[in-house]
C-alpha cells in the first residue's frame, strides 16, 4: 500500500471494503490516500462526474460520453499532450451516490494501460475541527512488456496523485468561496 498522504487508521477499513484488488502475476496495484479540506459533499460533487473529469484532472482536455450516464456508459478522453497518450477509452463500472464509490476501466486508447481498473472512494472526517474529506483511490494495471512492476506503478501513482492534488486545490477552492455545485443523481 502507497499513498500521497500516511495511511493510518482511519483508512483501513476503507480500503479493506472498497479497495481490495487481486493482481496476477503480471500486474501491480496500489492504494493513494489525499486528505482535502472540503466538504464530502463538495469533493464528491466533483468526483462523481464521469462526463466531466477535467473539472479536477489536469491531463484531461476534453471528454465525450455515450449511454445514459448509467453503470457502462463510456467515456472518451483527450489527454493533454506531455503524457504518453492522446486518447484514453474508459467505461463506468461504479457510481454509488450513497456511499460516494465511483469505479472506472480502461477499455482502450493509444497508451501502455491495459487492463486497468480503479475504484475513487469518498468518506467525511473532521480537519482542523471542520468538515474535510477523505478521498482513497486504488488501482490496478497490467505491468507492459519492457516495464518493471515499480516502475508501472510508481508511474500511475504520480498520475493520480497530481490528480488528488488538482481535486484538493479545486475543492478547498470552492469551499472557501462556498460555491458548490448540485449533485445531480
Amino acid at each position: 500500500m502507497n499513498g500521497g498522504d500516511a495511511c493510518g487508521a482511519m483508512e483501513t477499513p476503507y480500503i479493506g471494503m472498497h479497495h481490495r484488488h487481486e493482481p496476477r502475476e503480471d500486474q501491480c496495484t496500489s492504494v493513494l490516500v489525499k486528505h482535502i479540506k472540503a466538504p464530502v459533499h463538495l469533493v464528491w460533487s466533483l468526483v462523481r462526474r464521469f462526463d466531466q473529469p477535467q473539472k479536477y484532472k489536469p491531463f484531461v482536455s476534453r471528454c465525450e460520453v455515450t449511454g445514459d450516464f448509467a453503470i457502462g456508459s463510456v467515456r472518451e478522453v483527450n489527454v493533454k499532450s506531455g503524457l504518453p497518450a492522446t486518447t484514453s477509452t474508459e467505461r463506468l463500472e461504479l457510481l454509488d451516490d450513497e456511499e460516494h464509490i465511483l469505479g472506472i476501466r480502461i477499455v482502450g486508447g493509444d497508451h501502455r494501460l491495459r487492463n486497468y481498473s480503479s475504484v475513487i472512494t469518498v468518506h467525511p472526517e473532521v480537519i482542523d475541527g471542520r468538515p474535510g474529506t477523505l478521498v482513497i483511490e486504488s488501482f490496478m494495471v497490467d505491468v507492459p512488456d519492457g516495464n518493471t512492476k515499480d516502475e508501472t506503478c510508481y508511474f500511475v501513482q504520480a498520475l493520480i496523485m497530481c490528480n488528488l492534488k488538482s481535486l484538493a486545490d479545486v475543492s478547498e477552492r470552492m469551499a472557501v468561496q462556498d460555491r458548490t455545485e448540485p449533485i445531480n443523481y
